[in-house]
């Protein structure tokens, strides 16, 4: 008994649509809060949504390059305090 429609190429590209959009939102999300987590996950996303070829090649480079800039934000608040996490 199958309860699911057989997957075909166009919930692939949806697939792969939602992670470019999904690494973009998360890389943005993470320039505020847990950036240590939400920033590996954009740069992971994205690289896969390229990957597999998505259509939302902007979104998958913005969210990569908003998931570097989490890193880097990350590293500019250790510096500045010495902690891993952020003291307001």
């Amino acid at each position: 008994m199958q309860l699911t429609a057989p997957a075909t190429s166009r919930t692939g590209v949806r697939d792969t649509d939602g992670m470019a959009v999904a690494s973009f939102i998360l890389g943005l999300v993470g320039l505020l809060v847990l950036n240590v987590f939400l920033g590996p996950i954009a740069i992971v996303l994205a690289a896969v949504a390229l990957w597999r070829g998505t259509q939302r090649r902007g979104r998958a480079y913005l969210g990569l390059g908003l998931g570097v800039a989490d890193l880097l934000v990350l590293v500019a608040f250790m510096q500045a305090d010495g902690t891993v996490s952020w003291s307001f």
